[in-house]
């Protein structure tokens, strides 16, 4: 019988009590008892409600869930495609993600060119968001520290955040776009995200190479998968910590937010 001490701390941290937690889930609060001093592991949806009601990941308070066949077999399939370069994928891969979404499409990245010089990216987010899709754009901050620093291990010492100006003069365009939000961030960048409905492109950054050159994963979101989600929640906490845009229309992102 062994303490799951992560999952007593998590509820401590989120100011809640085992009851408190029970009530959130619908369970009683013998049962999250049981999960803290007993070990034992919840069913699936239970961990899931957990997770998010705590705002923590199910890999952190159930380690042992991460290596569970079911875990690793619905992570295998959410993998579609691994492209060596941002280049090598079809430009029509990129067009059908943009045209088919119907619920969201949200961007994490320093300055995106690709998006604004082949893809009229502008006008298709003003399009989607007409049909009532939900966008969200995070670019960079070109005067954070962050960026200054990609930039210089790039080689482009004020290149990228002379990019950076221009792509955020570009999306003033979408400003008065209700159903379109931009924000801007100023977080060491470790992947830049592309998310449309439940297709996701991960474009990994590696030291000293521009994200173009690096590997790019296509996930597809599946029930009992890891990576959609852990990628995903990856984005809102720079979508939380990101500063939105003057002169956006008022609840301009306040359509309901689909799920995830």
């Amino acid at each position: 019988m062994v303490t799951n001490q992560r999952l007593r701390g998590s509820i401590v941290s989120a100011g809640l009590r085992p009851a408190e937690l029970a009530e959130r889930i619908g369970v009683d609060a013998k049962t999250v008892e049981r999960w803290i001093t007993k070990g034992r592991l919840p069913h699936r949806t239970h961990r899931v409600a957990v997770a998010s009601a705590l705002g923590v990941d199910e890999a952190y308070v159930w380690p042992e869930v991460v290596d569970a066949p079911a875990t690793q077999s619905a992570s295998v399939a959410e993998l579609l495609a691994l492209h060596p370069t941002r280049a090598a994928i079809p430009h029509d891969t990129w067009a059908q993600l943009m045209v088919g979404a119907r619920e969201a499409i949200d961007v994490l990245v320093y300055a995106g060119s690709f998006l604004f010089e082949q893809y009229d990216f502008t006008a298709t987010i003003t399009q989607k968001a007409a049909q009532g899709v939900r966008v969200r754009i995070l670019l960079a901050d070109e005067t954070a520290p962050a960026v200054a620093l990609r930039a210089e291990e790039e080689g482009t010492s004020g290149g990228l955040q002379g990019r950076i100006q221009l792509h955020r003069r570009y999306l003033r365009q979408v400003h008065a776009v209700r159903g379109v939000e931009v924000r801007t961030h100023g977080t060491t960048l470790y992947n830049s995200l592309f998310r449309f409905d439940q297709d996701m492109l991960v474009n990994g950054h590696a030291y000293g190479a521009p994200a173009g050159e690096s590997p790019v994963l296509h996930l597809r979101r599946v029930p009992g998968g890891r990576m959609w989600d852990h990628y995903m929640r990856s984005f809102e906490e720079v979508w939380r910590q990101g500063a939105p845009e003057t002169g956006q229309v008022p609840g301009g992102s306040a359509q309901r937010a689909p799920s995830r």
